[in-house]
């Protein structure tokens, strides 16, 4: 992990973090330890739900309970987190995967006292390069929807009908 230094222009994040895995619960241990002597015991973890692996609500970390929050409309490359000094923490996140030099150059970029990027644009210049963005179309049809009519083999469009029902 890597912080602006205190009272920096913070811009968009205050700091990179470069966790081992997807799974919030055994990395929130380790963040909370190395973020308390800036923002005190860390209470509140709130993350971006699509891009970890979570299974509890709340957790106990060194005899402190750390209520974990997930929300599917906030960016993907960031957590925020939040100490008993009322003091909050915007991070960053480079995912686990990502090799050594890009996450070296993004840590760099997001920790610059004046940076104020965007955090897709800090992963962008890094080098690492951004997944396809998702379709309303796709977002559609991933969440149960379909835009096309089932056909059989022969590319003929099936119908259904209920027989003895009025279809309307």
């Amino acid at each position: 992990m890597r912080l602006k230094p205190t009272l920096s222009v913070t811009g968009f994040v205050d700091g990179a973090w470069w966790p081992r895995s997807t799974d919030l619960a055994a990395e929130v241990p380790e963040l909370a330890a190395a973020l308390a002597e800036r923002i005190g015991p860390v209470w509140r973890v709130a993350f971006p739900s699509p891009a970890w692996t979570v299974t509890a609500t709340r957790m106990v970390s060194r005899g402190m309970i750390i209520r974990l929050e997930g929300f599917r409309s906030q960016d993907r490359h960031i957590v925020h987190v939040t100490g008993s000094l009322m003091r909050r923490l915007t991070l960053l996140v480079v995912p686990a995967a990502t090799t050594p030099a890009i996450v070296e150059r993004a840590m760099s970029a997001a920790a610059d006292r004046n940076d104020a990027t965007r955090p897709e644009a800090i992963l962008d210049g890094a080098g690492l390069a951004p997944p396809p963005a998702e379709t309303d179309v796709h977002r559609w049809e991933s969440e149960g929807g379909s835009t096309a009519a089932p056909s059989r083999s022969d590319g003929a469009v099936v119908l259904e009908v209920s027989e003895g029902r009025d279809p309307r």
